[in-house]
């Protein structure tokens, strides 16, 4: 089993899509084997954690307007 990245030391970065206004925005740090996934207004709170290999697939369904339709 893959241990779950440190939150602590992960290098976050913000979704493109965030506003400097405080709306809904997401972080996600990356590592070897798994993304973490956090909502940007709760840095403390919990991360999902996903196989990097499920985030690309998740990430490229979104960008191409597939999420959904199958």
């Amino acid at each position: 089993m893959t241990p779950a990245p440190d939150p602590t030391i992960a290098v976050w970065r913000k979704s493109s899509y965030s506003n400097g206004d405080g709306g809904a925005c997401l972080e996600v740090a990356d590592s070897p084997r798994l993304t973490s996934v956090r909502d940007s207004k709760v840095p403390d709170g919990p991360a999902l954690l996903v196989p990097n290999r499920t985030w690309v697939a998740f990430v490229e369904a979104v960008k191409g307007g597939t999420l959904g339709q199958g």
